[in-house]
């Protein structure tokens, strides 16, 4: 399909997913860590009892 003699929708052979696989492996490690730490936060002493912790104990 052409229009005025470009066509609007050429495939390039451009690799995407090679490049950002370096970016894509470190996003995967940073969040592993942040997961990590946010649980071990979740599990102190000061945070164990908080109403607003989702692991906290019901008081029924």
């Amino acid at each position: 399909m052409s229009w005025f003699g470009v066509t609007p929708l050429k495939k390039f052979p451009t690799p995407v997913l090679r490049p950002m696989a370096p970016f894509l492996a470190a996003a995967l490690v940073i969040g592993y860590g942040v997961n990590s730490a946010q649980n071990a936060m979740m599990n102190t002493d000061e945070f164990k009892n908080d109403p607003r912790n989702p692991n906290a104990r019901a008081k029924h």
